[in-house]
């Protein structure tokens, strides 16, 4: 069996990120946070989910952020069989987007 993720320090966590305003406090909470190889491996899974939902190949997705197939490989399951976290993201992030286009429009 996996590891819990659901404990008192992962919530506590989660919550503390929720509390970040800006994509500026994000770069420094993250940056001390995480290690230069953990974020640059964060981004590139979120990337390549992005990519997989606008249905480019593997090859394409390697190709363009250097990911291995196996990452790849299990973006694409969190993707289909996961708890739609990317989904969720990957949308409010899109929605978002749209409805700033539609107000600079107007």
């Amino acid at each position: 069996m996996g590891k819990n993720v659901h404990t008192p320090e992962i919530k506590r966590l989660l919550e503390g990120i929720m509390c970040l305003e800006s994509v500026e406090e994000c770069y420094a909470f993250f940056e001390d946070l995480c290690t230069v190889n953990e974020l640059v491996s964060l981004g590139q899974r979120f990337e390549v989910a992005n990519m997989l939902k606008e249905h480019r190949t593997y090859n394409e997705v390697a190709e363009a952020t250097g990911a291995s197939t196996a990452t790849i490989s299990r973006v694409n399951r969190c993707l289909n069989y996961g708890t739609d976290g990317y989904d969720l993201v990957i949308d409010r992030l899109k929605s978002k987007r749209n409805s700033s286009t539609d107000l600079s429009v107007k």
